[in-house]
């Protein structure tokens, strides 16, 4: 099979030649690899995060998971806003600061963002500081798209084509996950705001969910080979209440449209995910779901929910991030991806990868050697077995 063909295989609960290896390198590690300032590639036009990704993706050898760094170009309307942004080099901190203001009609928004030059960047202030005063003015910034940007989109389109990889594209959907990033006091406010404003998240949530149908209408008229929905955090951020309240109507809406639309989805949502198994399995379309991160970064036993969901939904997870990845020896890399593909892996569905990011510094050895082991033992028997994972884990002197 082709890594496209072997990525898609497994993202659509069957069954590939092998296991599929995408560790998730999505920002910090392409960017290094770079050697440029991280604020050029996610400010600059020059060399942009996906051609960063593409990079490293081809420096590892592993299937390509392009949609992890790449939002749609959408074409947007004029809104009745004035834009005004600068951006300043601060040399005692070796930072680009990034201030933005936005006149609306009910009056000023402003932000302030910082990027280090090995970080991505980070808010230090947001849009929205008192949700009754601000609430009117951001809606004036929320609008559907037009269309799509078909440069922009050929482009990346035809540089996955080139190396026989999937091609897919990301979006968002409504949840305290995407709206405590525009709102000072993040979750407190928000939360606040379930008692005393309910009225204005349930307008959020209702304006999010037809502008994300538009944006899934002009999507599906391109037919990438796979959409991503990105919503990190969205039970640990919240609960799984609300999580069914403002995440579930979007999704249901939308992943039904990709499959009559014959696309492939996948969700990424970081952090404690095990009830949001249940509930894309249950009441949504979604084909897969990434990355099932364990305790205690998550709340995911990987051989439980593949016992429980896996015939239901595609898994891809979940080695630790920081005890394996970054701090871990090469055998233990190892000895984590026998067992994970050992407890997923059978019958298909299943794509190797790691929890949320792997940190900037992990090492270079430990990367291989999780790709060097799916390729060398996360092989398919015929039955659907994986009798090169058991052998491994059944003769294990050579780990430490």
């Amino acid at each position: 099979m082709t890594p496209r063909e072997r990525f898609l295989t497994a993202m659509r609960n069957q069954t590939p030649d092998r296991v599929p290896v995408v560790p998730d390198i999505s920002n910090y590690i392409p960017c290094k690899l770079t050697g440029r300032p991280f604020w050029e590639i996610y400010w600059g036009d020059e060399y942009p995060l996906w051609r960063a990704y593409l990079q490293a993706a081809d420096h590892y050898g592993i299937e390509h998971w392009i949609s992890s760094c790449t939002g749609v170009p959408f074409v947007w309307p004029d809104t009745p806003c004035d834009w005004t942004v600068e951006r300043n080099l601060d040399t005692v901190r070796d930072a680009m600061i990034t201030e933005t203001r936005v006149d609306t009609p009910d009056g000023p928004l402003t932000s302030r963002e910082v990027c280090f030059r090995a970080d991505p960047p980070s808010p230090v202030e947001k849009f929205i500081k008192d949700l009754h005063r601000d609430w009117p003015r951001y809606k004036h910034m929320m609008s559907a798209p037009t269309g799509i940007n078909m440069n922009a989109w050929n482009e990346i389109k035809a540089e996955c084509e080139k190396r026989d990889q999937a091609f897919g594209v990301g979006i968002g959907y409504p949840g305290f996950q995407s709206w405590m990033g525009v709102c000072e006091g993040g979750l407190e406010l928000l939360s606040y705001a379930i008692s005393d404003s309910p009225e204005i998240l349930e307008e959020w949530h209702e304006i999010e969910l037809e502008n994300g149908t538009r944006q899934m209408e002009l999507i599906i008229t391109e037919k990438p080979d796979y959409i991503l929905f990105g919503g990190s955090g969205t039970v640990t951020l919240a609960s799984p209440k609300l999580a069914n309240r403002y995440a579930i109507p979007a999704l249901k809406r939308w992943s039904s449209m990709a499959r009559e639309a014959g696309i492939a989805t996948l969700l990424h949502s970081c952090g404690k995910s095990r009830a949001l198994v249940d509930m894309l399995a249950e009441q949504t379309d979604v084909g897969c779901i990434n990355p099932l991160e364990i305790a205690p970064m998550g709340d995911v036993d990987l051989a439980e929910v593949k016992r429980a969901r896996g015939h239901q939904i595609a898994l891809m997870g979940n080695l630790h991030t920081t005890d394996i990845m970054l701090y871990g020896t090469p055998d233990m890399v190892r000895l984590a991806a026998l067992e994970a593909m050992r407890d997923a892996g059978v019958g298909g569905g299943f794509v190797l990868s790691t929890g949320d990011q792997c940190p900037r510094d992990t090492p270079e050895v430990n990367l291989r050697t999780m790709v060097e082991t799916a390729h060398r033992y996360g092989v398919y028997a015929h039955n659907g077995t994986l009798p090169l994972v058991v052998e491994a884990l059944e003769r294990t002197e050579w780990l430490i």
